[in-house]
């Protein structure tokens, strides 16, 4: 006999029918005057992470709202993650109530705001402004050719007839996808550190998790507490199947057994491509055979253009 209870699923069933931890952004986008205007907003996600020319945010949101009407009109905006201040909280619930216009809106907010680094470095790419006390942005370009959604235009603020698109764009009366390409990833300069050097528990950023809109009355969210480790399970390849896989990926360039045994605990459906990336840092600088010595200056280049990013 089973454990648990059957709930019926209804509309917003990640709100009304489940228990779903969600992240807390605000979204920044250019209204036809050239303000910006702010919208929070909690479904929002990775979307492609790999394999691709790009990466990609995905998120969803009602079609009549000013996000998504802006998104519509310029594609561009920021998605700024705030911290778990109950006053920063409060701030981004202000902000949510649907119908507000820009210019009704913006004047009471209270987050501050600065010109967006990539417009800093091209002023010529109008960009929303972002969150100056956000402890990251992410900085957006939709994605508008994808599932033929560039002849979806902004207007319609009470619903769109069909047909609808599947996953970007206007996808039902009343709701938009939007596939958002990463132009950019700014952090505060502790994180980003923490991230280069190696995350503890201490550098963990306060960053809020919300459980949306439950009970028609409260937002809820929980605030950070202290991070715990889980150690990973490591498992290493036999240097013969590491070898097996080496002296498939190109016909010229191959590598000692020191090199290899640097790779060991690289899990088996990522190692054709970090082998790959090896290769073909060789070939760029003339190397027939890669040594150990040569895998700490790949794995130092990696670094610093992590860094870089």
């Amino acid at each position: 006999m089973s454990s648990f209870e059957n709930l019926r699923i209804v509309d917003n069933f990640y709100q009304t029918s489940l228990f779903f931890p969600m992240p807390t952004v605000v979204i920044s986008t250019l209204c036809e005057n050239g303000m910006t205007t702010l919208g929070p907003y909690s479904l929002i996600q990775p979307y492609y992470v790999a394999g691709k020319d790009y990466y990609a945010m995905l998120l969803s949101c009602r079609n009549s709202s000013n996000t998504a009407q802006n998104i519509l009109r310029n594609g561009k905006c920021a998605i700024s993650f705030i911290d778990d201040k109950p006053s920063s909280f409060k701030e981004a619930v202000k902000l949510s109530w649907p119908g507000d216009k820009p210019e009704e809106k913006m004047p009471k907010c209270n987050f501050k705001l600065e010109t967006s680094l990539i417009e800093e470095e091209n002023p010529q790419d109008k960009r929303p402004m972002v969150l100056t006390d956000a402890i990251q942005v992410i900085e957006c370009t939709w994605m508008r050719e994808l599932d033929g959604a560039d002849k979806d235009m902004p207007g319609q603020l009470n619903g769109y007839e069909g047909p609808y698109h599947d996953f970007n764009g206007i996808t039902s009366k009343f709701g938009a996808h939007f596939i958002l390409r990463i132009d950019k990833i700014l952090m505060k300069k502790k994180y980003k550190d923490a991230i280069i050097n190696g995350v503890k528990a201490k550098d963990f950023p306060p960053l809020p998790v919300d459980y949306g809109y439950r009970d028609s009355k409260n937002f809820w969210f929980h605030r950070k507490s202290r991070m715990r480790a889980e150690l990973l399970q490591m498992r290493q390849a036999s240097l013969e199947s590491v070898r097996y896989a080496a002296d498939r990926v190109d016909d010229k360039v191959k590598f000692t057994d020191d090199a290899l045994k640097t790779v060991l605990a690289v899990p088996r459906v990522f190692l054709p491509l970090v082998l790959k990336g090896c290769v073909d840092w060789a070939k760029e600088n003339n190397v027939e055979l890669i040594t150990e010595e040569h895998m700490k200056i790949i794995n130092d280049k990696r670094a610093k253009e992590k860094g870089k990013k």
